[in-house]
């Protein structure tokens, strides 16, 4: 397969799910913008370190997934300097851990701008040109808590339901332009967002580090295995695929087992 003449914004992509996301599309041949916050130098490393080793365009754009304006900029800074925006991928997020009657109104708040209504932004802004096209690929990174919840992560997991409904929608919308919404639910993956979750784990349940990711993660996980992100990035390049093409407003799982039950 190849992406070659295809364009990708990926959020939330400067480390975890969403980088490994923007070099499997790279890969492939796609040209990228990557999103988030993090070191300058870093993530200059990692932008030109995609240009030098996939031989394609790779732009980064700094918006902050909390603001609208931003957003809708961003993708339109793609769709001018790539030509188009072909693939978006709603990866941006945020975790807090907080029983809910001591969760704080702007921890709330931020959750859900950026987990949530991040993704109807930037899909607000990049669906037009796809229309206009008849092709594109929207994929959500979602969470196995789109469809299950667990407890002091209101906020998450509230988000997660709202983008597994949003998805939904949009593919219905979309159906007849050649354009596909799809969500990756992923379990636990091994990334900088779950590793520091563990410390507030620890301290909202009384736990050690090790009996939070046994006890508490990969107990969730019949496989008792941390998913990839690899493994989640080879499923967003199939949904880019035409092999994918009848695949849309689906929520597809990538947990371990976690929600089979």
């Amino acid at each position: 397969m190849s992406l070659a003449s295809r364009n990708a914004v990926v959020t939330g992509s400067t480390s975890g799910i969403g980088l490994a996301i923007a070099r499997a599309l790279a890969k492939e041949g796609a040209n990228v913008m990557i999103n988030g916050f993090g070191e300058a130098g870093a993530i200059e490393k990692e932008r030109s370190g995609i240009e030098t080793e996939f031989k394609v365009k790779c732009l980064y754009n700094g918006a902050d997934m909390s603001k609208p304006a931003e957003i809708a900029a961003m993708v339109h800074e793609a769709e001018e300097k790539l030509g188009s925006v072909d693939i978006l991928v709603n990866n941006a997020g945020i975790q807090f851990v907080s029983p809910v009657e001591d969760f704080p109104i702007e921890k709330w708040d931020q959750i859900i701008a950026i987990n949530m209504s991040s993704a109807f932004h930037a899909i607000r802004a990049a669906v037009p040109g796809m229309k206009s096209r008849k092709w594109g690929r929207i994929i959500n990174t979602a969470s196995a808590h789109s469809k299950v919840a667990s407890p002091f992560k209101a906020a998450y997991v509230t988000a997660k339901h709202g983008v597994a409904g949003l998805n939904k929608t949009v593919a219905l919308e979309l159906a007849t332009y050649g354009v596909t919404s799809n969500c990756i639910s992923p379990g636990y993956v091994w990334t900088p967002l779950v590793e520091k979750q563990i410390p507030d784990t620890m301290a909202a349940r009384n736990l050690t580090r090790e009996q939070v990711i046994h006890d508490v993660m990969l107990t969730a996980q019949p496989t008792k295995q941390f998913v990839t992100v690899d493994q989640v990035a080879a499923l967003a390049v199939f949904l880019c695929s035409d092999a994918a093409s009848q695949i849309t407003g689906a929520n597809l799982s990538m947990d371990g087992g976690w929600t089979a039950a």
